[in-house]
């Protein structure tokens, strides 16, 4: 390895090198095309960064004075793009390379200027390269090595023809690099139209993925799961977290829900500018945020320090971005925490997403609220300010503190100044993680009570279910019967919550403004609604047939004067259908017209006759049809295709002309 890397590596903490950068490497494929898949958190970005070095430097230590470029970086993502060339600044700054990037959301006129200005690599995305390339603002003719990282997102995200143009652009003696998490078919395709005798190299493990990573899948109620996010975010604490959605309204959903309840959030997807993307991930980088609710464009590549927790808040379509997502976390041999949040009706999928990715998860519920203030506890007494003294500064401080207060309230103090800046828990509803409906057994006796409002006070069982149990403090199986009447309605209640439902309830027995209370002492009688007359049986039992159009009785009075005419029409019979009533050997003619008006077919006169040799009819070369004769048009158009006589010229005259022309009078 080069001098100048091995230096910086050494001060970046690099000990040992991953298996990916290991292998990648080795001397003997310093001139070779490689086709590289590893798993992410791997080190893919060192790893290419040490693959390229003998090829763009060669013998040398340090670069020479920067021109044209040496090597293309080509990711699928801004944010990736951004973030390798971060690692190769660090990487390359001993060999005192010049780094430039061509990404999309930036502005154009600064990256030609850094172009033309020269540098050694250059990092950029699919879609802005070929533009610089169709504009002429690159030269491609001193590159040596293009690594395309990330490969199958690429193709993935449509960037196939960007790619294959931008191969065909640069030189045939370079090599190429292509580094995936995942290498299917097309990838394979790719690397035979582009690669000479590419080495393949992997370093995925066959048996068990992402070791450094803990996987939990928390089932949870259909409508906890903002509440179960939360939670998990409460109960973890990470210095950093990333949420995952799948769509551009979930992020901005989740990420006010959060930002109200206190949490530094910042939020990252497809339609914020490539600024605005920057500086979230810059927020979270520096501190001032901790969560980042994300889409699918923040799976691929990016690596955040002390990301110690992502959150699946909707589970992913395929288990490649499930594991794209997990591999946020548990980078470098970091240990990290992937968290799934399962609604019950979305279990099999969950188990099907960890079984294809191979990967093995421990099913529980979402934290509760009491887990939550017992991990606080713990958090509170392992704080690291207990064993720090106080500085010369606060000592005056801290006495006055002292010789005020006893231990109980400075204790008392403390805790609550640690709890105010923590969110609050929620409260979740049993997850229900079969997802089958439990039975209701017997219901036992009951009470019937009157509610003032009825159908025209537009009370309807989805709004009343509720109201009383949010009134009366009652559950769902509590509440037996509803029935609406016009004015009224009527409920039925176990009889054993009746006490406590009047408790709550109160002595003005007001459930709402304007609905009032009544205890019945035996059951009401249940008026029969409106839709019950329209019974679909007659008085014998014997359900009712449904009508035919001749069925319909057309003797009424009430149609419109404007129609009788029809009518009378349609009452009249045919003659045409009735055989009785027809003449013979004809039909009937129409009202209005005479037997004398019928013309001859005169469809086929003056066509030629083709002729039908073996069954095929054979059509003239000519296809134009000849008119009958007689015909004014077609006899103009021969006439004026006939030769012109030649016709002796008049000879000329000096008879005036114009005004001074002498008229002749006809005789």
């Amino acid at each position: 390895m080069i001098k100048t890397l091995e230096d910086a590596l050494a001060k970046q903490g690099y000990d040992t090198l991953t298996p990916v950068q290991s292998e990648v490497s080795k001397k003997e494929f310093e001139n070779s095309d490689l086709l590289v898949s590893a798993q992410t958190g791997s080190g893919k970005t060192v790893g290419f960064g040490i693959a390229i070095a003998p090829t763009i430097l060669k013998d040398a230590i340090n670069f020479d004075k920067a021109g044209a470029p040496l090597a293309l970086v080509i990711a699928p993502t801004r944010e990736l793009a951004m973030q390798v060339k971060r690692e190769l600044t660090w990487l390359y700054g001993m060999a005192k390379a010049t780094i430039a990037s061509c990404v999309g959301g930036m502005d154009m006129r600064d990256e030609r200027r850094s172009l033309e200005r020269g540098s050694h690599i250059v990092v950029a995305t699919p879609g802005r390269l070929r533009d610089h390339i169709q504009r002429g603002s690159i030269n491609l003719s001193q590159v040596k090595a293009v690594v395309l990282d990330e490969a199958d997102e690429m193709l993935d995200l449509g960037f196939r023809e960007d790619l294959e143009f931008i191969l065909s652009e640069a030189p045939e003696s370079r090599r190429t690099l292509m580094f995936s998490a995942t290498v299917p078919r097309a990838i394979v395709n790719l690397a035979k139209s582009y690669q000479k005798d590419a080495i393949r190299i992997t370093t995925v493990s066959d048996t068990k993925q992402h070791a450094d990573i803990e996987y939990i899948a928390m089932t949870v109620s259909p409508r906890d799961g903002e509440n179960a996010i939360i939670n998990a975010l409460r109960y973890y604490e990470a210095p950093n977290a990333l949420v995952f959605c799948n769509t551009r309204a979930m992020v901005n959903r989740l990420t006010s829900r959060l930002s109200n309840r206190g949490f530094s959030v910042v939020a990252l997807s497809g339609e914020l500018s490539q600024s605005e993307r920057t500086h979230a991930l810059q927020a979270m980088r520096d501190g001032r945020a901790r969560v980042c609710v994300a889409t699918d464009v923040a799976a691929r590549g990016i690596d955040l320090p002390n990301l110690d927790l992502v959150v699946h808040a909707e589970l992913p379509q395929n288990h490649e971005t499930m594991l794209h997502r997990s591999g946020r976390t548990g980078r470098a041999g970091r240990q990290g925490v992937s968290a799934m949040i399962v609604p019950s009706r979305f279990r099999k999928k969950a188990e099907r997403l960890l079984q294809l990715g191979k990967v093995t998860a421990n099913w529980q519920d979402a934290p509760s609220a009491k887990q939550i203030i017992e991990k606080d506890q713990e958090r509170l007494l392992s704080d690291s300010t207990w064993t720090n003294l106080p500085t010369s500064s606060e000592k005056g401080s801290v006495d006055k503190l002292i010789e005020t207060f006893n231990i109980e309230q400075l204790a008392t103090a403390f805790f609550r100044l640690y709890i105010a800046n923590q969110s609050a828990p929620e409260e979740l509803a049993p997850s229900g993680a079969t997802g089958a409906p439990k039975p209701r057994g017997e219901f036992g006796p009951t009470v019937w009570f009157s509610i003032s409002g009825g159908r025209e006070a537009d009370a309807n069982p989805r709004r009343m279910l509720p109201m009383i149990c949010k009134a009366g403090n009652l559950s769902r199986d509590d509440i037996g019967a509803i029935r609406i009447q016009d004015t009224e309605t009527f409920i039925e209640i176990l009889k054993s919550s009746v006490e406590g439902f009047l408790k709550t309830i109160g002595p003005n027995k007001e459930i709402e403004p304007g609905a009032w209370l009544k205890q019945l002492a035996k059951a009401p009688k249940i008026k029969t609604s409106p839709r019950d007359k329209f019974d679909r049986a007659d008085k014998n039992g014997k359900p009712f047939k449904s009508k035919k159009k001749w069925d319909i009785d057309t003797s009424r009075d009430d149609r419109d004067p404007w129609d009788i005419e029809p009518q009378i029409r349609r009452s009249q019979p045919n003659p045409n259908k009735n055989p009785e009533t027809r003449p013979e050997g004809g039909v009937i003619p129409l009202k209005g017209r005479d037997k004398k008006e019928t013309k001859p077919d005169n469809r086929n006169k003056g066509k030629p006759n083709w002729s039908n040799e073996g069954g095929k009819k054979s059509k003239p070369k000519n296809r134009t049809r000849p008119k009958p004769d007689g015909d004014k048009q077609s006899a103009q158009k021969e006439n004026s295709k006939k030769k012109k006589i030649d016709r002796p010229r008049k000879e000329k005259t000096n008879a005036p002309r114009g005004k001074n022309a002498v008229l002749k009078r006809r005789k």
